[in-house]
């Protein structure tokens, strides 16, 4: 459900996929990796991946988002709103042949513009974007193994290392900022190992399962805020301290023909350190063209 492909398109061939979800938070890890309850919010919204075989082994598109927030004892978002927008390039090193021991490899650049709300909000509950320029690098890998029962089982390893700009930050933000303040946001640097297997119980049934492991380096916000002081303003910083997040995401998918297929699944962060615990409900219809 999580591990994108390493295979490319064929060359003039399309892809799109919409993805729907609500990210229900109920709690958090501490910094020691114990789970305390919180107050159940909601996040829904849609991701869809639309992309083009430019030539037999490069790909390219885009990432459109939607989003809207139902906080815990603060208002939903005024409406849903527009996330921040990916673009994505990804290049066929290797391709899956029977019989050959290399996996399908893919070396995949993804660049995040910050097309979404994140500062200057009426309400929190209207930040949509984290506000700062993030590239992301990714190793994708595939292989097809033969089970002796004569199904497939279809395996996938994809690491990511992101990183981006820091982001010029105005009162109200998805940074924590309150009214009043100026400055800038430093968000850290961040990894993702997904390790996927996808098992054809029959020609269009298929069951699937990620572990995936993502880890967050600190995020800085520093900056000042109006004081009663002679001054004016005083002072702020804030750091997010690093943390880690351990899921699992099992899923089915049916597939009615070697073009369509729909995806039915859920997201559960299992474990971590300085994270938030939430189950993601998640359906995706799968198209080729």
């Amino acid at each position: 459900m999580l591990a994108p492909s390493a295979a490319t398109l064929p060359q003039g061939h399309v892809l799109v996929e919409p993805y729907l979800f609500n990210v229900m938070s109920y709690g958090r890890f501490d910094m020691k990796g114990t789970w305390h309850a919180g107050s159940r919010e909601h996040d829904i919204g849609s991701l869809s991946y639309i992309l083009y075989g430019l030539t037999d082994r490069l790909s390219v598109g885009l990432i459109p988002r939607l989003l809207f927030n139902e906080p815990a004892g603060a208002p939903n978002s005024s409406s849903v709103g527009v996330g921040d927008l990916s673009l994505q390039a990804g290049y066929g090193l290797t391709r899956f042949q029977d019989g050959h021991r290399m996996p399908a490899l893919a070396l995949v650049i993804d660049e995040t513009l910050p097309t979404g709300r994140y500062q200057r909000l009426g309400r929190a509950s209207d930040g949509f974007g984290a506000g700062a320029y993030t590239t992301a690098l990714s190793i994708y890998s595939q292989d097809y193994l033969w089970m002796p029962n004569g199904r497939i089982l279809r395996v996938r390893l994809d690491l990511t290392y992101a990183l981006s700009a820091s982001a010029g930050v105005h009162d109200v933000s998805v940074y924590g900022t309150s009214s009043g303040f100026r400055g800038r946001a430093y968000p850290g640097d961040s990894f993702t190992a997904d390790a996927a297997g996808e098992y054809s119980v029959t020609r269009n049934w298929v069951l699937a399962l990620d572990v995936v492991y993502q880890h967050n380096d600190n995020t800085r916000v520093s900056g000042t805020l109006p004081s009663a002081a002679a001054a004016g303003l005083s002072d702020f910083r804030a750091d997010s301290g690093s943390g880690y997040a351990l899921g699992l995401a099992p899923a089915i998918e049916y597939n009615w023909n070697s073009r369509v297929g729909l995806l039915v699944g859920v997201r559960m962060f299992v474990a971590g350190r300085n994270a938030t615990a939430s189950v993601t409900p998640a359906v995706a219809l799968n198209m080729v063209y």
